[in-house]
């Protein structure tokens, strides 16, 4: 066992002093240096998004942070949006709708005129 360890330990010490070594661990610090720029340009796009949610009147204030929601919350509110989209596609003027509570009630009130 001693000389098993022994012979591992060389080996590696002999690994990680070649230039093999030195281009993977190079390469791994260039990928977290890319990860973090992508992390930093991601939140930058976020936080101008959460700005003109916010600023638009009549857009849904849920969609602020809609990044922070779980994967499950996440399905959901894109059920709620195809929603939105097979009742936008009935309408002619596609920009009518907001939200799906408004497009949901704008479509019982379409659907009782035409009655």
């Amino acid at each position: 066992m001693g000389r098993l360890m022994e012979r591992i330990s060389r080996d590696v010490t002999h690994w990680t002093g070649s230039s093999w070594a030195f281009a993977f661990a190079a390469l791994i610090i260039m990928v977290f240096l890319i990860q973090r720029a992508q992390n930093k340009d991601a939140m930058a796009i976020q936080l101008k998004l959460n700005e003109i949610v916010a600023a638009i009147e009549g857009a849904s204030n849920r969609l602020i942070d809609v990044e922070a929601l779980s994967e499950n919350e996440l399905k959901t509110l894109s059920k709620h949006y195809r929603q939105l989209v097979q009742m936008a596609k009935q309408d002619i003027d596609l920009t009518r709708s907001h939200s799906v509570e408004e497009a949901t009630a704008r479509h019982f009130r379409k659907a009782k005129r035409d009655v």
